[in-house]
């Protein structure tokens, strides 16, 4: 089932075309607005109104929607119907539904229990999270300052201490402190 074709959305909609092609949506299935139907019909409702509902809980959260997009476009995972009822089976989360009575969580191995994903887009996921990427710039600039500051040290000493060395200086200390010393 492909989640942008239920709530009648293209790929690159924004989280507002999302939110009101849902509550279109979710008015027009509405299990309530149904309740007189014949059977058919308002089963018919039910099943489209789950649909609905999923579609916009996967698409309204920008980490599930990522998810979910590595997926297709990578012709892995499965759809939720095809892997046997609601949820997110075969999207790498290992999440599933409550209302069908699944669990929450990782097989034991930690990997999704229908297949999961494979090593490369769990280093991927770590490595694009926003902790990572926080701590890899704050690194760099650590690094990059260090660079810089180094060789700038040495200039600076240079121009307020022309002739002398680092060393001269620290000799020249050491003997002003003997001289105090012996006051």
């Amino acid at each position: 089932m492909d989640h942008y074709k239920v709530l009648g959305l293209s790929r690159t909609a924004n989280k507002e075309e999302i939110k009101e092609a849902f509550r279109k949506l979710a008015m027009e299935f509405h299990p309530d607005k149904h309740a007189q139907s014949p059977k058919s019909v308002r089963d018919g409702a039910t099943r489209r109104f789950k649909q609905v509902s999923e579609a916009y809980e996967v698409l309204i959260d920008d980490r599930k929607r990522a998810d979910y997009n590595l997926r297709r476009n990578s012709g892995g995972g499965r759809s939720a119907t095809a892997s046997g009822g609601g949820g997110y089976r075969g999207y790498g989360y290992g999440y599933y539904n409550n209302r069908h009575n699944h669990t929450y969580g990782k097989s034991a191995s930690g990997f999704a229990s229908d297949g999961g994903i494979s090593k490369f887009e769990i280093v991927l996921r770590f490595l694009s999270t926003r902790v990572f990427l926080l701590n890899a710039a704050f690194a760099c600039a650590l690094l990059g300052g260090s660079v810089i500051i180094d060789p700038s040290r040495e200039a600076l000493w240079k121009m307020r201490n022309p002739g002398k060395s680092f060393e001269d200086a620290m000799k020249s200390v050491e003997k002003a402190k003997a001289l105090k010393d012996e006051i």
